[in-house]
């Protein structure tokens, strides 16, 4: 459903960004295309041209622009840091439509190489915020010193994208607290 013409000011990005996640929600990966991204948004395809110059692109930005890395709290304790990051992540993973959009997103970045670049700095960019907690929390001395704040991550975080995305089963309330007590050394978690 498109709306009034879009305008060349900031709100007409966001409002073009909004459609474009719209469009891959509703329409799926074969559907987004910038005529459909230009009708929802109810703006030329020249207008989105003029801006992004591919879906591809146009994708990363409405994805970036939505869903922005978490906070990078620093409690000065390991275990409440994960726990706020994870609790963030689980809280994104179970609102729709951001697993659809996900979902959608990986399966394009597997088919366009430049795509799949685009990806991995997002992804990366997503992975910071612990990135940054498991290294403070080395130099802390609450982490052994050849502790690999990137195996880390991955540990902490799959258990949530298998049981979403691989299994389609729900994050039960204690998973958080489960994964931390497993992952992270017991030291780290009293």
């Amino acid at each position: 459903m498109a709306g009034p013409p879009i305008s060349r000011g900031a709100g007409a990005r966001q409002r073009v960004l909004r459609a474009a996640l719209e469009v891959l929600d509703a329409d799926g990966l074969a559907g987004f295309t910038m005529e459909a991204v230009a009708r929802r948004a109810g703006a030329s395809k020249a207008t989105i041209y003029r801006h992004w110059s591919g879906t591809g692109p146009l994708l990363i930005d409405a994805m970036d622009a939505t869903f922005r890395p978490f906070p990078t709290p620093d409690t000065g304790r390991l275990a409440t840091d994960v726990a706020q990051i994870l609790g963030a992540f689980v809280t994104l993973l179970e609102n729709a439509p951001f697993p659809r959009l996900l979902a959608a997103f990986i399966d394009a970045a597997e088919r366009d190489p430049t795509l799949a670049a685009l990806h991995a700095d997002l992804t990366r960019r997503r992975r910071e915020p612990l990135l940054v907690v498991l290294a403070r929390a080395r130099d802390r001395g609450e982490l052994p010193p050849d502790a690999d704040p990137e195996l880390l991550t991955d540990l902490l975080t799959s258990p949530f994208f298998y049981r979403r995305f691989i299994a389609h089963r729900p994050v039960p309330p204690t998973l958080v607290d489960d994964v931390i007590a497993r992952v992270l050394p017991p030291a780290s978690n009293g």
